[in-house]
């Protein structure tokens, strides 16, 4: 019983871990290219990295804020950060090593957004929002803070992944799947949509009005 009643937790927080490291190199990867000092570098990081999950205990009343308790998230991002400030030289493709560790840090952040807000007894569809949110708000930041125009609103598979992966989640819920296996399916889902939106190149359509 008390295994039941912790793997779910240490899950939780091992694929909060992987979410922030993924975003921390994204982070480090973008400020680095842009050529910002190492403060800048470790600063963008840490905006990657917790932005989407402060944002999301901010709406739900949740507090204290998480990396204010927890001091592993800010030694994490910090020394991920300074370890690729050091061997940013071995990537070359600046722009594909972006894409793959945000998409990690999308996948981690979803679920973690999405099952904080179900633990909270939020409805699905506010959970589904409270997942997109911890994922995108992060990435969006960041790259405002390095003038670049944020992916999630260039036509990007980014929002609809995280969504698809959350309704896949509830459809295998209600199916009556193990919760802990129906995370790992949610997280492998939302990384192959993103992967293979880089992949194959594919946007949503845009609207527009015919003059």
């Amino acid at each position: 019983m008390v295994n039941d009643l912790i793997f779910p937790d240490i899950l939780l927080y091992l694929l909060d871990m992987v979410g922030v490291i993924a975003c921390a190199i994204a982070g480090t990867l973008l400020a680095q290219h842009k050529g910002f000092d190492i403060a800048g570098c470790i600063l963008v990081s840490m905006v990657n990295a917790i932005g989407g999950g402060t944002l999301r205990d901010m709406a739900l009343d949740r507090h204290p804020l998480f990396w204010m308790t927890d001091l592993n998230y800010v030694i994490v991002i910090t020394a991920t950060s300074l370890t690729l400030q050091v061997f940013f030289h071995l990537y070359h493709k600046i722009d594909n090593a972006l894409r793959f560790f945000d998409a990690i840090g999308l996948a981690a952040f979803s679920v973690i957004g999405f099952k904080v807000a179900l633990h909270q007894d939020i409805s699905p569809l506010i959970a589904i929002m409270m997942g997109v949110w911890t994922a995108i708000i992060g990435g969006l930041l960041r790259d405002i803070i390095c003038n670049e125009i944020p992916l999630v609103l260039q036509r990007e598979i980014y929002i609809t992944a995280s969504i698809a992966g959350s309704v896949t989640y509830l459809l295998l819920d209600y199916l009556g799947l193990n919760p802990g296996l129906n995370e790992f399916i949610m997280l492998g889902v939302i990384f192959a949509v993103r992967m293979l939106a880089v992949k194959f190149d594919w946007h949503l359509p845009s609207i527009r009005l015919v003059d």
